[in-house]
């Protein structure tokens, strides 16, 4: 994928943001929203994850107001988070709007546990499928 190194503080902020956004798509039910959300993670899917809206909002909002960053990480494997992020989201997507709506529910519930795994405990689902995969395939 891509050998960017970026701040590991940018993709746990993103989860918190994501979290919020598909808890809000839980309650209201919000097809919308949540295609908001499977934009967000085409930009860091397509573009890579630094590039993502969520990450310009920490480079522009959040980092100037933090201690310089101690830690990078390789941006690959959260770019693969946000292919796995878009695929549970457009899954979503499509039961909101065609149905069935338990799909809508089962796809935007899996993305959002995921999502949460990442802003409250800095476990990244999506990253660790990715290093599983590099492992297997060699």
């Amino acid at each position: 994928m891509t050998r960017d190194r970026i701040d590991v503080r940018g993709p746990r902020f993103g989860a918190v943001l994501t979290s919020a956004v598909l808890a809000a798509v839980l309650i209201s039910g919000s097809g919308g929203l949540l295609a908001f959300q499977a934009l967000v993670f085409a930009v860091g899917a397509v573009a890579g994850v630094q590039h993502s809206p969520y990450a310009w909002l920490f480079k522009v909002v959040v980092r100037p107001r933090l201690a310089p960053p101690d830690a990078f990480e390789d941006a690959g494997p959260p770019r693969f988070a946000q292919c796995v992020g878009l695929f549970f989201a457009l899954a979503g997507l499509v039961g909101y709007v065609v149905g069935p709506d338990w799909l809508g529910l089962a796809a935007t519930g899996c993305a959002l546990a995921a999502a949460f795994l990442n802003a409250a405990f800095a476990y990244c689902l999506g990253c660790e499928v990715y290093l599983l995969l590099r492992r297997a395939g060699g």
